[in-house]
């Protein structure tokens, strides 16, 4: 039986799942592939240091051209992270015609284009299911499983961070800090949370779940971004008495007027698949022409969720370089336009601080109305004093519209604060 040879570089958290998931399967994925897949070389920062995972240490290096430049090395997987200098390595082994395989994120969201023209210029695979969601099959099945869909919208939970976070506070009452804090005693955010809280590790996921949906590129610039940090207790207990739940998504439509990619909390229907999902999973929904409606569901993060689907990877990669061929590479063959946020229409949530006295109410509704936002739903809650909350839920109206009624309902001298505005979605 052939052997098809891999060098990992990395032996992290994502890089220890996968030496653990190609040794402790071998024979099984060797029937699978039709050859023998072997780990030959690791690259680590530091070769003599004590490590848990048994390793044999003559394959380790902190050499990188001993991967990238080795002529027997077949398949790379890169497992590193970051961008300096992981991008140059990742393009010096297409250039040298070794198929690659990441879970880097950044990379694939910023740099998609560079290294889809190096893997077409060399005819290896550049493979990435790894990068979004985990241990979720959802990059394969939207470039294969449903390739002869056109696909209409992705809306999907796809940081396991901030999903774990707006359990708690769903479950619990607790306020954005405490849980916060939690989070990161529990290993779920990092010292510095603000990518995951921020939406911007959602926002990278959805570049490339769009990118390859609609057969366009997107970027991490064309998505609007909006994290959790400004949602409250009192926003979850209105949720829960509306109806809905809170969930941070990442929504892409393709619509008549451009592509819309947008991360932003929400408020979906109780009923709505996506608020069954919590803690740390993750879910995505695709609704395509054909297939109807869809929903990929698992853990998004994690050494042996990710390192599944970067294994997965490696196995299409050695089959294909068995065949002296490789799989589809980049599927961006059309130019469609990005739509701006304020062009959007949806359902909004508005928690509003006034003077409690009469009157208050009608100016509000006539500033909505004068900016053509109709209501829906008001109530009233928590008088304190000569104050009281307001919460407002619209029909369905165009951002700008909203946008513009917010700027005069804030020059009302009975209106002390805008607490809080999330779009409604899923209904």
């Amino acid at each position: 039986m052939p052997t098809i040879r891999v060098g990992l570089l990395g032996l992290g958290t994502v890089g220890s799942g996968v030496y653990k998931i190609l040794t402790g399967n071998q024979e099984s994925i060797a029937s699978k592939v039709g050859a023998n897949v072997e780990i030959t070389r690791i690259l680590v920062r530091d070769r003599l240091r004590n490590r848990s995972l048994p390793v044999d240490s003559a394959i380790l290096t902190e050499n990188a051209a001993d991967i990238i430049e080795n002529p027997e090395i077949d398949i790379v997987v890169e497992v590193m992270g970051g961008l300096e200098p992981t991008l140059d390595y990742v393009l010096t082994a297409l250039k040298n015609g070794k198929s690659v395989v990441s879970a880097n994120k950044d990379m694939v969201a910023l740099y998609g284009r560079e290294l889809f023209a190096a893997a077409r210029e060399s005819a290896v695979d550049f493979l990435f299911e790894g990068s979004v969601a985990g241990g979720i099959p959802i990059i394969r099945p939207l470039k294969v499983c449903l390739a002869a869909n056109r696909i209409q919208e992705i809306m999907g939970i796809i940081n396991g961070t901030t999903n774990y976070m707006l359990t708690k506070m769903t479950r619990e009452g607790s306020d954005y800090q405490q849980v916060l804090a939690e989070a990161q005693q529990m290993g779920y955010a990092e010292a510095d949370p603000s990518a995951d809280v921020g939406g911007l590790d959602a926002a990278r996921k959805l570049a490339i779940l769009a990118s390859i949906a609609f057969n366009t590129r997107v970027t991490l610039n064309d998505v609007y971004v909006e994290g959790i940090e400004k949602i409250g207790a009192r926003d979850i207990a209105y949720a829960s008495e509306l109806g809905y739940i809170v969930k941070l998504l990442g929504i892409a439509k393709e619509t008549p007027e451009g592509i819309e990619a947008r991360v932003h909390p929400c408020f979906i229907p109780h009923h709505h698949p996506l608020a069954a999902v919590s803690d740390v999973f993750n879910a995505i929904f695709v609704r395509g022409d054909a297939v109807g409606e869809t929903m990929f569901y698992g853990r998004g993060a994690g050494e042996m969720p990710t390192g599944s689907a970067v294994a997965g990877d490696i196995l299409d990669a050695a089959r294909n370089r068995l065949r002296g061929t490789c799989g589809i590479n980049c599927t961006c063959y059309e130019q469609k336009m990005i739509r701006p946020v304020e062009q959007i229409s949806s359902r909004y949530y508005i928690r509003l601080n006034v003077q409690d006295r009469p009157g208050v109410l009608a100016s509000i509704a006539y500033a909505f109305g004068d900016k053509e936002v109709s209501l829906a739903t008001v109530l009233q809650k928590h008088t304190r004093g000569e104050q009281a909350e307001i919460v407002l839920i619209t029909h369905r109206v165009r951002e700008l519209n909203l946008q513009d009624a917010l700027k005069l309902v804030q020059q009302l001298s009975s209106v002390h604060a805008v607490s809080n505005v999330i779009r409604v979605e899923g209904e």
